[in-house]
């Protein structure tokens, strides 16, 4: 049955468990690519060898019904997933290197539901359906109807179901709101009856939700109060669909929202909406997430022939697209054409900046200069990748479609470390939290640690 709508819903209050304080950042990981999305986890020890099918080093393995390319999140003992099931079952999607833009013909009625799982034993703790029905929009045949990660706080779970609406629940699962953002149609730029989904994910600022839309029609950011899902502010856009993640520079005092899309990258004032800085030249298609390090904020898409990465110094103010013929000027440090990726977000690392292709080309960059330290073609099984890397304890950890981790070591030499198969194809981003990383495949939510 449907759940009747309202644009926001704010229910009885209740007592919220697990403030913030009360966790450590070792056994958090909060979001899409952990904190501020940077992808890095130091002190945890994790396996440098494992076998899904096999069972070595795998801690536990919960089957997670339906289908998501959401990455799960943790914070403290408990473990976050989101899903799409299908009511005509056999959920499946296509992967690997193509150029096919349709959309899947599946528009069952389906139920979209949050899980949480225990940290240490994988078993299900509760599970919240959020959304009942035939699907708002259609997704694309790679895609699901649940691509977004979800965000905790610790006090609340965020779930962005795309059209199917934002929903707040507490750590025991109980709906505080829900909010409806009506038909998000983000398909093809220059297809318009292609319908591929949306995968943005929310973020948490302070006390504010936000998300990105950016579709067919109408293009927005919105922010809205994390405890009620009231608006505290709309900011329209002029832009195609896109479906990176937004983010939140925060350093010495400078804070700046950061997204990516395809008319201009753009930075706003996280409490106001208000837009700060914009950047043009980049791709048609936008998909990876901006990081930062220091004073520089790294911005990347993969569609060609722009394929652009950006990195743009913090502090930016009007117009700072760069001139014919330019590839650096007052508030961009460098950048390079052809050589942004598709869909992975690209990952910094120590003095150096990573970028995975779609098709496993690995490059390293000197992050401050943008001289090119190594280019690394990876020997893999065809499906390309489409997750983004993640690094702990100088490894670097890169997981292909075809369910196989890539274990390569930091620094300015490229050595592969090892290739670990879980069995399963892999979509999803893995997350590291308390001397575990939590990797999703199709079906499944394995734990890896020693």
């Amino acid at each position: 049955m449907k759940l009747k709508w309202s644009l926001s819903l704010a229910l009885v209050p209740f007592c919220v468990a697990g403030l913030s304080a009360q966790v450590s950042n070792r056994d958090r990981w909060s979001s899409f690519r952990g904190e501020r999305a940077s992808g890095v986890a130091e002190g945890h020890n994790l396996p440098e060898r494992w076998d899904g099918q096999k069972g070595v080093n795998v801690k536990w393995k919960t089957r997670i019904p339906g289908l998501a390319h959401s990455s799960p999140i943790v914070w403290g003992n408990r473990v976050f997933v989101t899903t799409a099931i299908s009511s005509r079952g056999g959920d499946s999607f296509r992967h690997g290197l193509y150029g096919d833009g349709t959309a899947s013909e599946d528009r069952s009625p389906h139920q979209w539901k949050i899980y949480a799982l225990d940290r240490s034993s994988g078993k299900v703790l509760w599970e919240k359906i959020a959304y009942e029905g035939v699907p708002r929009e259609k997704r694309h045949i790679k895609a699901s109807y649940a691509n977004s990660t979800p965000v905790t706080d610790g006090r609340y779970v965020i779930a962005f179901f795309g059209s199917q609406g934002l929903y707040a629940v507490d750590m025991q699962g109980r709906l505080a709101w829900k909010k409806d953002l009506g038909v998000l149609n983000a398909g093809a730029y220059d297809a318009p009856d292609y319908e591929w989904g949306t995968a943005s994910s929310s973020i948490i600022y302070k006390n504010l939700v936000i998300v990105q839309c950016d579709t067919q029609g109408e293009s927005f950011l919105i922010a809205a109060d994390i405890k009620t899902g009231k608006t505290i502010w709309k900011t329209a856009r002029e832009e195609l669909p896109s479906w990176g993640t937004p983010n939140v520079y925060d350093v010495a005092g400078r804070v700046e929202l950061v997204t990516n899309a395809s008319n201009f990258i753009r930075g706003y004032d996280p409490l106001t909406g208000k837009e700060l800085w914009r950047l043009g030249g980049s791709s048609k298609i936008t998909a990876p997430t901006p990081v930062f390090s220091g004073d520089l904020i790294v911005v990347a898409s993969g569609r060609r022939p722009e394929a652009p990465i950006f990195v743009i110094r913090a502090g930016a103010a009007g117009d700072i697209t760069l001139g014919k013929g330019e590839t650096s000027n007052k508030y961009i440090a460098w950048s390079k054409q052809a050589r942004g990726s598709y869909m992975p977000t690209p990952l910094i690392y120590g003095n150096y900046l990573y970028v995975l292709s779609n098709q496993g080309v690995f490059d390293c960059y000197d992050l401050k200069t943008g001289s090119e330290i190594y280019r690394q073609r990876l020997a893999h099984q065809g499906g390309g990748f489409s997750a983004s890397p993640v690094a702990a304890d100088g490894k670097i950890y890169l997981p292909s479609e075809d369910g196989e981790m890539y274990v390569v070591k930091a620094g300015p030499q490229y050595e592969l470390l090892a290739t670990n198969p879980l069995g399963e194809l892999m979509m999803a981003t893995p997350a590291i939290s308390s001397g575990t990383m939590f990797v999703r495949t199709q079906h499944h939510l394995f734990a890896i640690s020693r």
